[in-house]
């Protein structure tokens, strides 16, 4: 099997209107909107957030965990302090080495900002 890459990941939520709202606005992802209605998209770089209400499919609901979706942001400080005003809470300070800060979705999904600090001896991230 060869791997192409991640095309999405699906978000679950209950109130399909806020999350899109979240998501497209507090956010302010990308929207894709060749995407189904009934499973909004938002392009979020190399990755697409899908939007699954998994109890209109008969499975039930349940949150991602802590720290599931990384969004890299070039400034974290200000990153969080926009979301704060927003009305995003953050639990805590940043986790591990600096770079981390928790947060959930209106739906209780963990997000996190990050900075990925340069790996490579030349200072570049990938």
């Amino acid at each position: 099997m060869q791997v192409e890459r991640v095309d999405f990941v699906a978000i679950p939520t209950r109130d399909r209107e806020r999350a899109v709202t979240f998501y497209g606005e507090t956010l302010g992802l990308l929207r894709n909107e060749k995407a189904h209605k009934d499973f909004p998209e938002f392009e979020a770089g190399n990755v697409t957030l899908a939007i699954v209400a998994p109890e209109e499919m008969g499975m039930p609901f349940a949150t991602l965990p802590p720290g599931q979706i990384a969004l890299r942001v070039p400034d974290i400080a200000s990153a969080r302090a926009e979301l704060e005003a927003a009305g995003v809470q953050f639990e805590g300070d940043p986790f591990d080495s600096g770079v981390c800060h928790m947060a959930k979705d209106p739906d209780g999904n963990g997000l996190m900002l990050h900075h990925r600090y340069a790996p490579y001896s030349d200072g570049t991230t990938p």
